[in-house]
């Protein structure tokens, strides 16, 4: 969902060097994971899952589905589905790119790949699971008691997220 700062505007020149920036920093990473890790950064999930729908309708859309099975298979809107086409028609030159690109990678691994167990991606990337490993083992290893002592430490973090809430509403609505 797009978010509009009250802020004033940068100027076109500023906007779009950041834009060329950005296309050069993905241009720049080596293969798939280096892009994903890049954009999960950059992007929120709800924006990443909309630019990756996005893709998905570009393609769907050159495959000449119908939009009521577009729909049916992304959950996205006919507005989304539209927009996706008139970019299509008006140029569409990126999408067709990436998804001539990519099509056969996608065959590829839709045949080829068995599901990843945890416990293998764990092993391989311990430095990067080492905070769930050490949970898991300490939940593992905990007594009776010292598991209720960390129910009531996850029942605060959930107040402290409420608590969040409640105070960017409140600066919320200081500021208006």
């Amino acid at each position: 969902m797009a978010k509009f700062a009250r802020f004033p505007k940068l100027s076109r020149q500023k906007t779009q060097e950041m834009i060329i920036d950005l296309c050069e920093a993905i241009a720049a990473t080596r293969n798939s994971r280096e892009a994903a890790d890049l954009l999960t950064d950059i992007l929120g999930k709800q924006e990443l899952e909309m630019v990756a729908k996005r893709l998905r309708v570009a393609e769907l859309l050159l495959d000449n589905y119908k939009y009521d099975d577009i729909i049916e298979e992304l959950k996205v809107s006919p507005t989304t589905i539209a927009r996706v086409q008139v970019w299509l028609q008006d140029s569409g030159d990126g999408y067709r790119m990436i998804i001539e690109r990519t099509k056969s990678k996608r065959r590829s691994r839709e045949r080829n790949e068995e599901p990843v167990k945890l416990s293998a991606i764990k092993k391989k990337y311990p430095g990067y699971f080492w905070p769930q490993i050490m949970l898991e083992y300490w939940i593992k290893n905990s007594s009776k008691k010292q598991k209720q002592e960390m129910q009531a430490i996850l029942a605060k973090v959930d107040k402290k997220t409420s608590a969040y809430k409640e105070l960017k509403n409140l600066l919320q609505n200081n500021q208006k």
